[in-house]
């Protein structure tokens, strides 16, 4: 909805304002592909930053926005449905000119957000969410996805079908 799109939006500028001033660089990488891409926001004032001043809550919902926009951006797949408890994912994605209600048909996206580190530390993550997304109680296909707001870079990673 356009609420919960602008909630994730809001703390997404914080976390991003958090180490860079806008506009910034920043790198996609999805299954081998490279795409640079420039993120631009605006300047969250102290009633913003103060809302989200719960780190961990800000890097959850702020790499939402992120990981949604760069996976659309990527792979032009859009978010359709909010994940149930274990399935080891956050979000149903699907194309965006596909049909919407049939989740059978989508691809499952598990979300995280590393606030600090570098580029090791957010491959790291896409391990171990990765890891998350395949003990899921689900046989839908899916993909992990972490963004690392100082690192600048978004990575994806789909789970290899056996």
């Amino acid at each position: 909805t356009v609420a919960v799109a602008e909630s994730y939006t809001e703390a997404a500028c914080v976390c991003l304002d958090r180490h860079h001033e806008s506009p910034v660089a920043f790198e996609i990488a999805n299954s081998g592909r490279v795409t640079d891409t420039i993120a631009e926001w605006k300047k969250p004032d102290d009633r913003t930053r103060g809302a989200w001043a719960n780190e961990t809550d800000a890097t959850e919902a702020g790499a939402y926005a992120c990981a949604l926009a760069a996976v659309e951006l990527s792979d032009g797949l859009v978010a359709v449905h909010r994940a149930e408890t274990r399935t080891g994912a956050d979000y149903y994605i699907a194309p965006a000119d596909g049909a919407l209600e049939d989740l059978e048909s989508c691809l499952r996206l598990e979300v995280s957000g590393v606030d600090r580190g570098g580029p090791s530390t957010v491959v790291q993550r896409l391990k171990e969410k990765l890891e998350q997304v395949v003990a899921g109680v689900s046989n839908l296909p899916a993909m992990a996805g972490v963004v690392g707001f100082r690192a600048r870079v978004i990575r994806f990673s789909r789970v290899e079908e056996s």
